[in-house]
């Protein structure tokens, strides 16, 4: 029998209480643990929510934009075609002038006194041609025998003298007429004029190629706009012809639309009316020239334009956003989640910009489900929860593509993008 002091068993049971509570201590510690192994075993984390959308299927005609600039289709500078003293210059400079309006008057005093003088040649030629007539004629009624063959040639000379100085004398009279009409210049064609280069006072010089400069005039309705079309946007134009895929300019008129620097889109409608006959050995470039109707005037000659002429016929394609395109090592991807909504990559081939939509041309197909928001939250193999929504259109995109459509080959829009 052991007999313990009292100091002995106070030992021994300030030791089992320590020892009760780490036991307890420990035990806290590893039911936490358990429990949460036992939680994740029991619910699995939810997959992310994305957001996709299937491609659009639209038919489109695709088309090849260009740079142009609007040139009027008459032009022409109006100059002086006799010399004198302007007394009269009544039109306005800028302003909008019809065929036949007076531009500028000329002191006509001088060739209206040259033509009196050039009248009253004429009156004269006219008399000695009326008495060449009259003696030809009594000549000629006296019989062979009793006139001579010099009577009778002398008498036809002075005839036809006086015939070639009568034509002389009119055509004298005409220019004479023509000069006092010159003296008032009148517009040539309609359009819009320029400013005046003379004013009243101003004494100015005729003639057919030096006469003096007066003012210019470029017509407004219809105008033109020209631009050069690539080589080989050419080659495929052509080819789509001989497939008969789009008409050639016998069988249809080709449309074309233009948008200026400061218009969204391509808002004026015209027709290709002029195609050169070879390409620029320089440039591998061929000219081609739209003809647009421009009834408010907004199109003025030397405007830097945008055209666009339609390269293909209309064709079905898939068009989805391009918010939905992601890069990889050069190569345009999107996503997209399969039917057992896991996420896989898939190489894209791009075409064309259509309201806002980018075309695929290869690497998509319909029904597919794209993935159209969180690109940088999915990767490939996930689970995900697809949420199907409509395919958004780019706000820059739809701003820029407004009632346009730009083809690029398909290279070329992808290292744009």
């Amino acid at each position: 029998m052991c007999i313990t002091s009292p100091s002995g068993r106070r030992a021994q049971a300030h030791f089992a209480v320590r020892r009760s509570l780490l036991i307890t201590a420990l035990a806290g510690l590893a039911w936490p643990v358990g429990c949460r192994h036992e939680a994740e075993d029991a619910a699995p984390p939810e997959p992310p929510t994305v957001s996709v959308a299937r491609p659009v299927e639209r038919v489109i005609t695709d088309y090849a934009e260009f740079t142009a600039r609007v040139a009027a289709v008459e032009s022409t500078e109006v100059r002086a075609r006799v010399s004198g003293q302007i007394v009269a210059v009544p039109f306005q400079s800028g302003a909008f002038v019809q065929k036949g309006d007076v531009l500028v008057e000329i002191d006509v005093r001088p060739f209206q006194a040259e033509l009196e003088a050039r009248i009253a040649e004429d009156a004269r030629a006219a008399a000695n041609l009326s008495l060449a007539q009259i003696e030809f004629n009594r000549i000629e009624g006296i019989p062979v025998g009793a006139r001579t063959v010099f009577e009778y040639d002398t008498a036809s000379a002075r005839l036809q003298e006086a015939r070639a100085a009568r034509a002389a004398a009119a055509a004298a009279v005409e220019l004479a007429r023509l000069n006092v009409e010159w003296c008032r210049v009148v517009a040539p064609i309609s359009g819009r004029i320029s400013y005046r280069h003379v004013t009243t006072g101003n004494l100015v010089t005729g003639g057919t190629g030096s006469g003096t400069l007066l003012t210019t005039i470029v017509s407004v309705d219809p105008i033109y706009a020209n631009f050069d079309v690539d080589e080989r946007t050419v080659q495929r134009v052509k080819q789509l012809v001989r497939e008969s895929k789009i008409a050639s300019n016998e069988e249809a008129e080709v449309p074309v639309w233009l948008g200026l620097a400061t218009e969204n889109g391509f808002p004026h409608r015209g027709t290709v009316n002029f195609v050169d006959n070879q390409v620029n050995p320089r440039t591998g470039t061929l000219r081609v020239r739209g003809e647009f109707p421009n009834a408010d005037g907004a199109l003025w000659p030397g405007y830097f334009a945008r055209v666009r002429v339609p390269v293909s016929g209309p064709h079905e394609a898939l068009l989805i956003s391009e918010r939905a395109l992601g890069t990889d090592q050069g190569q345009k991807i999107v996503f997209v989640v399969g039917a057992d909504n896991t996420v896989a990559v898939r190489p894209v081939q791009l075409g064309a910009l259509h309201d806002g939509l980018r075309e695929i041309t290869g690497g998509l197909r319909p029904g597919d489900q794209v993935v159209v928001n969180g690109l940088l939250q999915v990767r490939p193999g996930q689970s995900v929860a697809p949420q199907l929504i409509e395919m958004p259109v780019s706000a820059s995109s739809s701003a820029a593509t407004r009632s346009t459509s730009v083809v690029s080959d398909p290279q070329t829009a992808s290292s744009k993008d």
